[in-house]
């Protein structure tokens, strides 16, 4: 027989499908898993003794942002730290490509410097390519980067020739590799966008075999409705659906969970193909300026740093704030990523301190720093129920997304303050699972595995068996989230190895060196 490049000797399987684990070695032949079983004195290349360990397939991050931080961080530190071994970028509306001249890459990328340029998806495609990434990358085309794209941040309908280009664009997107649609209807542009326009998008895409991915006009005092629009898209258009980040945002909202889940049940059994994905937090993050009215940012950043610069649209913007929310609100708001020098003390503070420290009411506060950061600072919005939060990642359909782009404790992705999601989503929940906090650890695998495996038609992963591609993560019952919302450029630990298309990319909790990571058209 020939012998084997890498055998992992002695773990305990979890394959991915929600079996009980059993005792077995695996054994690799270049990227792809060639035996299960009792290998013992069979030869290799490399023996990795993983005896008193887990091993399961490399996790699937169904949720990423990751789409341009990939190519300034190729190791992909925070991600390859907690076992994920593929990312679904392309999320919430926006996506790297295609690149046209109406679009802005959101706030926290275009801040960054990247190695090469691209416009369309193939071109993108081709820089990640040369910068050997760790792990995989699948991704959605986002349809605020469609629209803006097309038609810039004009708060309007489409016009029939605008929609002809935006469905062009997207088929020649889905031609190099793009696996659906993704939508941000909360935010702009495409919160304008008529349903015709959508569904139209998704027609395409369900026509092609794709995924469309959501994120809803409204998580709180509007989710029901929002969830019912989103459903008719699925029923009208047959396209697959996966609801991004599900949650009941705001106190209020919180007894809308059942509601909610009825809606979901019924459209299951009448046929229509929905899932979804859930952080194990109850914080959410974006940027700050989500707090202003939606007139503000509507028409696109340059007219929103007018409207702020201009005194008497500012006092409107301020009135208009105060006026939306109560006093003890503010509380529930923490600094995230800010970008100008005199305001890094407050990175992950609570907006009330911050504002103390600037002697400022918090929405003056707010407002001095999406000013001085040119729009780029990031919140972090505390308003979920941890029942529902553990509820809903229980439920059979929904899996691990962690909504945030990687990051790395060293180098130009260590300046900024990301939720903790983005270094512990995975080992949170796999912590959860070995606490008794939530599903069983095989179904937990499962959730983060061969589930998405299948939504996403990611052939050949998702599952240990022979054949399949060596997406592999070796853990112990040792694992950590690290990550908080003070300190949030903190690894995971626990984890004995990760690799990547049988490639070991992280040995004893630290980064090899090795990237095995490609293009998952």
């Amino acid at each position: 027989m020939k012998p084997f490049d890498i055998i992992l000797a002695g773990g305990e399987i979890l394959d991915g499908t929600g079996a009980p684990a059993i005792r077995a070695d695996i054994g690799l032949r270049g990227d792809t898993i060639s035996a299960v079983g009792s290998l013992d004195g069979t030869q290799a290349r490399q023996t990795i003794d993983v005896g008193g360990c887990f091993v399961a397939p490399g996790f699937i991050d169904t949720h990423s942002h990751s789409d341009a931080y990939i190519l300034i961080e190729p190791s992909a530190a925070s991600k390859i730290h907690q076992g994920v071994t593929t990312e679904i970028t392309g999320q919430c509306g926006a996506s790297a490509a295609p690149l046209l001249d109406g679009y802005k890459l959101p706030s926290d990328w275009r801040s960054m410097t990247f190695p090469g340029t691209w416009s369309s998806l193939a071109e993108y495609r081709m820089l990640l390519d040369s910068v050997h990434p760790a792990l995989n990358i699948a991704t959605l085309t986002g349809h605020n980067t469609l629209r803006a794209g097309v038609m810039g941040y004009a708060p309007r309908p489409s016009t029939d020739a605008e929609q002809e280009r935006m469905n062009g664009l997207l088929r020649d997107s889905l031609a190099q590799g793009s696996r659906g649609l993704s939508t941000g209807l909360l935010y702009p542009p495409g919160k304008h966008a008529q349903l015709e326009e959508v569904h139209a998008l998704a027609r395409i895409v369900s026509e092609a075999g794709g995924i469309y991915a959501t994120h809803m006009r409204s998580e709180g005092d509007q989710l029901i409705e929002a969830l019912t629009e989103t459903l008719d898209v699925a029923r009208q258009t047959g396209v697959c659906l996966q609801i991004s980040h599900l949650k009941t945002s705001g106190v209020a909202n919180w007894p809308l969970l059942d509601e909610a889940l009825e809606l979901i049940y019924a459209a299951q059994k009448e046929g229509v193909r929905v899932m979804a994905d859930r952080y194990p937090y109850t914080a959410a993050c974006t940027d700050l300026d989500v707090l202003l009215p939606d007139w503000v940012f509507a028409e696109g950043p340059a007219q929103e740093l007018h409207y702020l610069h201009d005194p008497v649209t500012r006092e409107r913007i301020r009135r208009e704030t105060l006026a939306a929310r109560s006093e003890d609100y503010w509380s529930s708001v923490h600094i995230g990523s800010t970008w100008h020098p005199d305001h890094a003390v407050f990175k992950g503070k609570p907006l009330p301190e911050v504002a103390q420290v600037l002697g400022l009411h918090p929405v003056d506060a707010v407002l001095r720093l999406i000013e001085d950061d040119n729009l780029k600072t990031g919140g972090i919005f505390f308003g979920m129920s941890e029942e529902n939060m553990w509820r809903i990642l229980a439920l059979p359909f929904v899996m691990i997304g962690s909504d945030a782009s990687l990051r790395a404790p060293t180098g130009p992705l260590s300046q900024d303050h990301p939720h903790p999601r983005a270094y512990g989503a995975f080992a949170k929940f796999l912590r959860a699972s070995f606490d008794g906090l939530t599903v069983s650890l095989p179904e937990a695998i499962r959730k983060m595995t061969s589930l998405p495996a299948q939504q996403f038609n990611l052939r050949g992963r998702g599952v240990i068996r022979e054949g399949c591609f060596a997406d592999l993560t070796v853990f112990t019952s040792e694992v950590r989230d690290r990550a908080t919302y003070r300190h949030p450029h903190a690894p995971a630990t626990g984890f004995k190895a990760v690799l990547v298309n049988g490639r070991v990319v992280l040995e004893d909790d630290r980064l090899t060196g090795e990237r095995g990571g490609r293009f998952l058209p």
